[in-house]
């Protein structure tokens, strides 16, 4: 039937076309352009744009999230949480968590076992609630102080069920570290470590085999008595500074370890080019580290207490974070 109506058409225009005007023409266009259209099917338009409208909505709904709970707290000043970038004591996210934490234990956000995991946690929750409110359709500004109950506004299907079991898992963790001090006893531990280790040191460097003689591997072993000497003087940075900076220390013997444990590996390294004597190795660092001491205490400013690290150079940045191991550490529980 479409056909037969198309096919007259065109002979109507060939018939027409010597003597009928041309508005007749257009006019006749027209309706076989419209038949021609009216053969495609009548869904067609209307699902390509209902499954591009539903992509979409799809691929911007995390974005939009993300930029909700970015504008609320921003716009109440607490943009800094959302962020990866290091947080200082001056802070205010980090003042608050002090206070709390001085309400709940009576002692200070650095006097917890592992203060930068506290605050890790603390920023992690906070996003993770910004983003269950936005989910649950829970309009509000700022979520810092609320607790998951009262940002969670029910509902959110299956994704804001897996953000309230990773909140759940983030808060159980938290409470354990809230509740680890580091308690004096502990710092007491680091401290016979290092005296400990400084002992035993002397004795590698001196005459191991007062330590292995009496074992075969180092009997039959050619040149074992050398690496053990060798690890004597190396004991220094690897066990006796990291040991003492692990006791947290503050004024001028936290400067004084600072320098100890850049200069140390400096003088196993270079020492060895002026002398094979593991002995005098050895006495060297010790020197370095009394001096270290030394100069700490005739240079010590009170107001380095308040340098928590932020305004160090870059390079130094590196440099603890590159050769720390985890003793000493602690620093970073300002950042």
């Amino acid at each position: 039937m479409v056909q037969f109506k198309v096919s007259a058409i065109v002979a109507s225009l060939a018939g027409a076309q010597a003597f009928a005007p041309a508005s007749f023409i257009a006019q006749n266009t027209k309706s076989l352009s419209s038949l021609h259209e009216s053969n495609k099917p009548f869904f067609a338009d209307d699902a390509v744009e209902e499954a591009t409208t539903t992509a979409t909505k799809a691929r911007d709904a995390p974005q939009e999230i993300m930029d909700e709970a970015s504008d609320a707290l921003t716009s109440v000043g607490w943009s800094a949480p959302m962020m990866e970038a290091e947080l200082t004591s001056d802070d205010p996210f980090v003042q608050r968590i002090n206070d709390q934490i001085q309400q709940e234990s009576g002692v200070q956000l650095d006097e917890l076992l592992n203060p930068a995991k506290v605050v890790n946690l603390e920023r992690d929750l906070v996003n993770l609630r910004a983003e269950l409110a936005s989910l649950t359709g829970n309009k509000i500004d700022d979520v810092i102080g609320l607790t998951t109950e009262e940002v969670d506004n029910g509902g959110g299907g299956e994704e804001a069920d897996k953000l309230r079991k990773k909140i759940d898992k983030k808060e159980k963790d938290l409470l354990i570290e809230r509740r680890s001090v580091f308690r004096g006893w502990l710092k007491n531990v680091f401290l016979g470590q290092a005296i400990l280790s400084l002992g035993l040191s002397w004795v590698m460097v001196n005459d191991p085999a007062i330590l292995f003689g009496k074992y075969d591997w180092y009997q039959n072993t050619r040149s074992i008595d050398v690496s053990i000497q060798v690890l004597g003087f190396w004991w220094w940075w690897l066990f006796i500074v990291p040991s003492l900076r692990s006791r947290r220390p503050k004024g001028f013997e936290k400067k004084a370890l600072d320098i100890a444990f850049l200069g140390t590996p400096a003088v196993s390294l270079i020492a060895p080019v002026a002398t094979k004597d593991t002995v005098a190795i050895w006495i060297a660092n010790f020197v370095l580290v009394a001096g270290a001491y030394a100069f700490a205490y005739a240079t010590y400013n009170e107001d380095d207490d308040d340098n928590d690290g932020s305004k160090d150079p870059a390079w130094l940045k590196f440099i603890y974070k590159s050769l720390d191991f985890g003793s000493g550490r602690e620093r970073g529980a300002r950042q």
